[in-house]
């Protein structure tokens, strides 16, 4: 048996030998099992309590008859390694069965994966015989996942995510469309601006020193980081460990409004930052900073439309529920916040926005959202 790990359940009492394949009363559906999958990672989030899920592979290379076989025997193993609280079903039909063990303690993690590891491994083995044993691929993954922003790959784990891969992939045809329209769009500002891009290089470079153009690490979508480019508008060598202290008392809902000019303009923002020059206040009121992540969406890095990409440290304070925002779409130059919120509310209802975004998407709503941007841009919220 292959036995994997990743740290990235209602099953019912015992389920009798002749109900156990597909349309057994006792076994979710494809659909309905995923579908639970999405609830518990919800429920989760909220409550804290992590779940586990065991996915049991037998391979796709088996003979039909065969894997009727081993499918039968691997569900009664299971049924005596499930408490009533967990939920089992097919995680892809007739051929991988999934179990969710619900509501795991925080502190027990550890132990209770390898406890299941080796009840289950035992049972099995008990069950099945050595040539069918060999046949079935094990694996384990425990929501919510520990992210590690220094891995270049995906540190999400798209196997607690079948929900998001379906319903991209029912948006596949309105997806082609969003990367033409990210690609045409970034080259038409690309022209467009090649003007301003080189008067705002001169003045960077006449009225300050360091490099024209800021590099910054940021949260890509599923979390895969990549460098986000704006005009500089700081000084170099400087010190954010103040603004780091604000973004995690503004997630954890304890920051304070902050107001330039007056009570009636206030914003969830820093707006009195040293850091910043004359010249960086001017291009941030006016976004003009923000021109060159045309080039991260024309690499499709980015968007034109979606959420704003986090830095490591803000993604560090999350709660569970705020990952959402970087898993289920990708990060894009404007959006709903920017456009209706900006830094006017609070950062659950900016997420909030991002995640109604993110389930509504269309090429129409992008449309309306980058019709509504330019005059976004010169109101309240831009520091």
């Amino acid at each position: 048996m292959n036995l994997r790990r990743s740290n990235n359940g209602s099953t019912l009492s015992p389920l009798p030998a002749e109900g156990m394949l597909a349309g057994s009363p006792h076994v979710l559906n494809e659909e309905s099992f995923q579908r639970m999958i999405a609830l518990e990672r919800k429920r989760s989030e909220r409550s804290r309590k992590p779940f586990l899920l065991m996915l049991v592979d037998m391979g796709g290379y088996l003979h039909s008859e065969r894997t009727t076989k081993i499918l039968t025997s691997t569900l009664a193993a299971l049924s005596i390694s499930t408490r009533e609280t967990d939920v089992t079903g097919w995680y892809k039909q007739d051929r991988v069965v999934g179990v969710m063990f619900t509501e795991i303690g925080l502190e027990d993690r550890a132990l209770v994966l390898e406890t299941m590891i080796n009840r289950v491994s035992d049972t099995l083995k008990s069950t099945l015989s050595f040539e069918q044993f060999n046949q079935v691929s094990l694996s384990f993954h425990l929501f919510p996942e520990d992210w590690n922003h220094d891995d270049e790959q995906r540190p999400s784990n798209p196997r607690l995510y079948p929900d998001l891969e379906k319903r991209e992939e029912s948006r596949k045809a309105f997806n082609a469309i969003k990367r033409a329209m990210d690609i045409a769009g970034s080259l038409f500002a690309l022209v467009v601006f090649a003007p301003v891009w080189i008067a705002i290089a001169i003045v960077i470079k006449l009225t300050s020193e360091g490099p024209i153009l800021f590099r910054q690490k940021r949260i890509g979508q599923h979390g895969v980081p990549f460098t986000f480019l704006k005009f500089r508008s700081m000084q170099v060598n400087n010190d954010a460990s103040n603004h780091k202290e604000y973004v995690r008392q503004l997630i954890a809902g304890k920051a304070e409004k902050h107001s330039a000019e007056n009570e009636k303009d206030a914003v969830y923002k820093m707006t009195n930052d040293p850091r910043i020059t004359r010249v960086g206040a001017f291009l941030r009121r006016t976004s003009l900073d923000e021109l060159p992540q045309f080039v991260n969406v024309l690499r499709g890095e980015m968007s034109l439309v979606g959420p704003r990409p986090p830095v490591p440290y803000e993604v560090e304070a999350y709660d569970f529920w705020h990952r959402r925002r970087v898993l289920e779409a990708k990060p894009g130059i404007t959006g709903l916040w920017q456009v209706y919120g900006r830094s006017r509310v609070t950062f659950d209802d900016m997420v909030r926005l991002d995640l109604q975004y993110c389930q509504n998407w269309s090429p129409w709503l992008d449309l309306k959202i980058i019709f509504r941007t330019p005059a976004a841009m010169l109101g309240t919220g831009a520091y």
